[in-house]
């Protein structure tokens, strides 16, 4: 088996989660075949070349750094130039991508210029004389086995589907390897030129390691407010069903499920949320589930680690006021 190449994003200097799950995967298949581990790395300047070495803390040996401010923005078709660009300098029987929407689009655009297979929602992967994968079909309700034939392999890891990769606190940096991007104007004519902040400075819903949740059971948008004061305590974010944006009691941007964001926190607090397989699909990688609802047949209950029959309305604020008293005490 030749080597193994991952793409890495990085936020504020380090693998984004998603990448290091994606690392987690590229390092266990290394160690089980013997192969090294390159990362290809987009950015310029010593911020980017400090990231790149600090790879070799999550197994890499070498990082391929793209060199080129044009990469600061994303833009799909230059970012597949740029991947492109590692791979040709290197002899690779896969390439893993985390399951971001940039990362999968990313690796699209490479398969279609690279003529070859690509695999998406990767869960297991078995190298052979014919590749076998395991993967997420629809959304995450099942999963399929896979023959992923042609070389190099494509694959994205399925977000939250195995658990990201720890640093390794006595490992070497990574070796940078600096290349040239190869980015013609059309590879420009898609990209991203701006940012719209969602508002707020609490933790990402995302990344929190506990997330409140709120569904029709909550009533109406004001009874959010006690949601909103029990992660303030936990040191959390807030999380909805479908229905609670549907209803215009919270923004899209905070729901939980298929069309939302998936999460993956220690905790996750369901008040009031049935549990339709849309939101399973959303939380299902959480550790724990505390299902708060009145009704003891409520599908959510069967994926619960731990449930309350009982009215949110008086259950939230008992926890709540239970917190601030052993604190307090």
């Amino acid at each position: 088996m030749s080597d193994i190449l991952v793409l890495v994003e990085l936020v504020d200097g380090a693998p984004d989660r998603l990448s290091l799950e994606a690392l987690a995967v590229a390092t266990q298949l290394g160690a089980k075949s013997g192969v090294e581990v390159h990362a290809a790395v987009l950015g310029d300047g010593t911020a980017a070349t400090d990231a790149a070495a600090g790879l070799g803390l999550y197994g890499v040996a070498r990082a391929h750094l793209v060199d080129d401010a044009r990469l600061g923005s994303y833009a799909p078709a230059a970012w597949a130039s740029a991947v492109r660009a590692v791979m040709d300098t290197l002899d690779l029987d896969v390439v893993i991508a985390p399951g971001s929407e940039i990362a999968t689009e990313v690796l699209a655009h490479v398969a279609a210029r690279s003529d070859a297979p690509m695999a998406a929602n990767v869960v297991d992967v078995t190298p052979g004389d014919r590749w076998r994968v395991k993967r997420q079909r629809w959304a995450g309700s099942l999963l399929e086995d896979a023959w992923l034939d042609g070389s190099p392999h494509l694959m994205t890891v399925a977000a939250h589907a195995v658990p990201a990769m720890d640093a390794m606190g006595d490992a070497a940096p990574a070796t940078v390897v600096h290349l040239p991007a190869d980015i013609s104007d059309a590879d420009l004519r898609a990209r991203v030129v701006g940012h719209e902040e969602a508002g707020g400075d609490g933790v990402s819903l995302a990344d929190a390691r506990v997330v409140v949740g709120g569904g029709r059971g909550m009533g109406s948008a004001e009874a959010f407010a006690m949601l909103d004061d029990l992660a303030d305590l936990l040191g959390g974010a807030v999380g909805v069903s479908r229905v609670a944006t549907s209803l215009g009691w919270r923004p899209h941007l905070q729901q939980v499920g298929q069309t939302g964001t998936r999460i993956a926190p220690d905790l996750y607090i369901a008040c009031g949320i049935s549990g339709a397989i849309q939101h399973i699909v959303g939380c299902k990688a959480a550790k724990r589930i505390l299902a708060i609802n009145t009704d003891p047949d409520a599908p959510i209950l069967s994926r619960a680690s731990y449930a309350v029959i009982g009215d949110v309305h008086t259950v939230v604020p008992a926890i709540s006021a239970e917190i601030r008293r052993i604190r307090e005490g």
